[in-house]
């Protein structure tokens, strides 16, 4: 079988994780608590072990399975060593972000052929906010030799669209970029399986 649905997803990670009793019904009681597949594996610990016949192990094994979906997504690029276009880069950035319950910033390094040479988390902040430092943002890109980068957060809960704050500071770091010879290549902003491209939105240029 290729595809589940959120109800028999939910029901084969129970039996994965060993969960006793009725599957089915405690399948009822979870998706009535958290509303959807996404936010019972995006739940903590603690919400899920309140709910009478989920233990540790179970929770544990359910909380594993969005890092799992991750790393998988990351395997499975063609050439994960590089980022070709906007396709790729949303690809590579999500594989960064999805599921994480905070807001983080990362910058990712490129040589001249657009290899990844490293991708460093600058900052990560609350639910709603994050702040990226100019001063490590030049740091990471010179210590990594960059011919370029993207830059990429996440916004968890909430619209995939930039605050005009995330595009001032863009093109404020965009600059002091260029004066090294830096190109950004683009600002990704993911929302749970939803990205915007700052360069496809014309919010900035990387030429």
């Amino acid at each position: 079988m290729d595809y589940f649905n959120e109800r028999e997803t939910v029901e084969l990670i129970l039996e994965v994780a060993l969960c006793p009793g009725d599957r089915e019904r405690m399948t009822d009681i979870l998706m009535d608590e958290f509303g959807s597949m996404k936010a019972i594996l995006e739940a903590r610990e603690e919400q899920l072990t309140k709910i009478r016949g989920i233990g540790k192990n179970t929770a544990t094994t359910i909380r594993m399975v969005v890092p799992l979906l991750k790393a998988w997504e990351k395997a499975s690029l063609s050439d994960p060593t590089r980022i070709g276009n906007t396709n790729e880069a949303e690809r590579y950035c999500k594989s960064l972000l999805t599921g994480l319950r905070n807001e983080q910033f990362y910058v990712i390094c490129l040589n001249s052929r657009c290899k990844i040479l490293g991708q460093r988390r600058i900052s990560e902040g609350s639910l709603s906010e994050v702040n990226a430092y100019p001063r490590i943002v030049i740091e990471t890109a010179l210590n990594y030799n960059a011919h370029s980068v993207i830059f990429c957060h996440n916004h968890p809960g909430g619209t995939n669209h930039p605050s005009q704050e995330d595009i001032s500071t863009t093109i404020q770091m965009q600059q002091l970029l260029k004066e090294m010879q830096i190109l950004v290549l683009d600002h990704i902003i993911v929302a749970g399986n939803e990205c915007y491209s700052m360069v496809q939105h014309r919010d900035i240029s990387y030429r």
